[in-house]
């Protein structure tokens, strides 16, 4: 029995969420999202208009694992489509800096060349100071991509400190 997917998932105010055959869609202020649903291993219900209940109908011990990953991957869509998630990288390094053109992050990190990254579809990047990058979008899978790409274009040595790493990281220093 999953102690994670027994627990329903709070819908806030202006969030949406309609059941369809297979399907839910999810409508926020930040945007929307269209889930599948396995409808040979969950229901899902609205018991009101504040929760909502995912159930299993077979119970087994493959389905109880999937049940508290079903339940985390439509709660975060849920806080995605109401308050979107964010992350935000730092940039440690004499000389390094970040620029927005248009669709391109530029970055300076050491090299004999500017290195650049290509922004995908669904994510809204922003330039603070010019060593500190907001990445931000509805989606945390692909906010948490998008932020581990920019990561391994120049990963923190252990031994200054240099590169590009998450607010909050440790860097193991030697």
């Amino acid at each position: 029995m999953s102690k994670l997917g027994k627990k329903p998932i709070n819908i806030p105010k202006e969030t949406k969420v309609k059941i369809e055959s297979g399907k839910l869609i999810l409508t926020g202020p930040k945007g929307s999202k269209e889930l599948t649903l396995n409808d040979k291993i969950f229901t899902a219900s609205m018991p009101d208009e504040k929760n909502l209940v995912i159930k299993l109908i077979k119970k087994n011990e493959t389905s109880s694992i999937m049940w508290g990953t079903t339940r985390s991957i439509i709660n975060s869509a849920i806080i995605g489509v109401s308050s979107g998630h964010e992350k935000v990288l730092e940039l440690s390094g004499v000389g390094f800096r970040a620029t927005l053109k248009g669709n391109l992050l530029s970055l300076k990190l050491g090299f004999s060349h500017d290195t650049s990254y290509k922004i995908p579809e669904g994510i809204k990047l922003t330039v603070e100071k010019s060593t500190i990058i907001k990445i931000s979008g509805i989606d945390k899978e692909l906010v948490g991509k998008v932020a581990s790409e920019i990561k391994m274009l120049k990963v923190v040595e252990p031994y200054k400190a240099k590169g590009i790493k998450e607010r909050g990281q440790y860097v193991l220093r030697k």
